[in-house]
């Protein structure tokens, strides 16, 4: 069989032999490092701030916009480039976006200027969007039912990993690299990963099946979902930048436009493939799925933004110290998440709602052992609470993606995680947009008092999830009250 042709049997779900089925995790392996390493970039740069800041003396809006421009662009892609892998390939979109990944990584390291930098983010942030709904998808044309149980786990665990590992690599990056060009390293060493990731893919991914339909690609509701989304982050990237109280009036004007191309896409949907069905609303699993993963990201990812400000600027902890406090939540979360992906099928919602409720004491803990202020080292008075926290967030992210997509018909997988994983990106901002107001309002109303600050950051993180784990508790609720649909294969 020839590398990269699309009748190959690794193309079909369970493959015909070991070779196949060892070829297709092989195909899943590479996915997994390209998912890490897009990842990744959402928090490794954080802990860059200062040092880009000496080196390029950027202006409090230019790194507003190093930072979050990276995560606009990937939500705003992540629909499009799941339909277009779904309809033209998914070997094709996964390898032009880490090409692309690679090139503007390159650049980003390379950068002279706050306005260089910003651009290769904002392209950087568009190829990640490319590249994870392809991950996704690969998981559900390679994989069928109860096996991908396993892949998914393991997506999860990478999930959780790259999210809280990126302080503690950027951390390492800056102290070997020094304080002027240590930050240049958080962007380089994608470069030698992304071209061995470029050359594997192509050769490992399956390509577009044989005989497939070639679709239109819906370029109106592309605009129409792109302008919505846009709409909608903006005035939550830039809410520390944009002192205007009109900039809320953009999240409903991006709610108008998004019923749009709902409108829209129900009508193109009588003539053509949709850029994303609606009908999989109709699966409660998408549904309420869908909504658990957004509401759990917005408090999940705050967390990690408002332990790295107390850690360093109010505690003065280094980058490094501020990465390895967070590790104990990133060895939980790989832990339970691999574990997940196999009891999954077993236990289905009620494990996910266990998750949640394990993330929310962790979380609680923490608040307790540090009420009054910390007395000793912050990071090990936090390691034990961050451990169960992960434990739990691991029991949450990779079941949840598992039961949400286990009824998407394969032709619609890219779109399907386009969809989950842009809930996600606005959860996340939505999530650090309000839990951060709540922080620096309380560390104003407190005389600067980080500890007091961190803590009511922390129980609205908290209260977030608890949201998150109401909407489980109706979806268990109901299940057992309706026959479940058979799982789509």
């Amino acid at each position: 069989m020839s590398p990269g042709r699309p009748d190959r049997p690794a193309d079909v779900a369970g493959g015909t032999g070991n070779a196949d089925n060892r070829r297709r995790w092989q195909a899943l392996g590479v996915g997994l490092v390209a998912a890490f390493m897009t990842l990744l970039d959402v928090s490794i740069v954080n802990v860059a701030v200062p040092s880009i800041d000496r080196a390029l003396g950027a202006t409090p809006s230019d790194l507003q916009w190093i930072l979050s421009g990276y995560a606009l662009t990937f939500g705003l892609m992540l629909v499009p480039a799941g339909r277009f892998g779904d309809a033209r390939g998914r070997r094709n979109a996964f390898v032009l976006g880490i090409a692309l990944f690679t090139l503007t990584s390159a650049l980003a390291g390379l950068a002279r200027s706050p306005g260089w930098l910003i651009a290769a983010r904002l392209v950087q942030g568009a190829a990640a969007g490319i590249v994870n709904p392809q991950v996704t998808g690969l998981i559900q044309q390679l994989f069928r039912g109860p096996e991908r149980g396993r892949p998914f786990g393991l997506l999860g665990a990478t999930i959780g990993i790259s999210t809280a590992v990126g302080p503690l690599l950027g951390g390492l990056l800056i102290e070997a690299g020094g304080e002027q060009h240590g930050w240049r390293w958080v962007f380089f060493v994608n470069v030698p990963v992304g071209i061995v990731a470029v050359l594997l893919g192509w050769r490992l991914l399956p390509g577009r099946p044989a005989g497939a339909a070639r679709h239109r690609l819906d370029p109106v509701g592309v605009l129409l979902l792109g302008v919505g989304v846009v709409l909608l982050l903006l005035p939550l990237v830039q809410r520390e930048q944009w002192r205007s109280p009109w900039k809320w009036a953009l999240i409903p004007a991006g709610l108008v436009v998004l019923a749009g191309f709902g409108l829209w896409e129900r009508w193109y949907a009588r003539h053509e493939t949709p850029l994303f069905d609606l009908g999989l609303f109709r699966f409660r699993s998408y549904t309420l799925g869908s909504l658990i993963a957004t509401v759990y990201f917005g408090g999940f990812t705050a967390i990690f933004f408002v332990f790295t400000l107390y850690l360093q600027i109010g505690l003065g902890y280094s980058a490094l110290v501020a990465g390895l406090a967070i590790t104990p939540f990133a060895l939980g979360s790989a832990v339970a998440s691999a574990l997940g992906g196999r009891i999954v099928n077993r236990y289905g919602r009620p494990l996910v709602a266990v998750g949640l409720l394990v993330v929310v004491l962790g979380l609680g803990a923490v608040v307790v052992v540090l009420r009054g202020g910390p007395h000793g080292s912050v990071p090990v008075l936090t390691a034990a609470p961050l451990l169960i926290a992960g434990l739990g967030s691991g029991l949450v992210i990779t079941p949840n993606q598992t039961l949400t997509l286990s009824q998407v018909p394969v032709a619609q997988a890219g779109g399907g995680a386009g969809m989950l994983q842009t809930g996600q990106r606005i959860g996340a901002a939505a999530g650090i947009a309000a839990v951060g107001a709540v922080f620096f309002s309380s560390l104003a109303g407190a005389g600067g008092n980080w500890s007091t600050a961190f803590r009511n950051a922390l129980l609205l993180a908290a209260g977030i999830i608890v949201l998150a784990l109401i909407a489980a508790l109706i979806d268990i609720h109901r299940s057992r009250r309706a026959p479940t649909p058979t799982t789509q294969h």
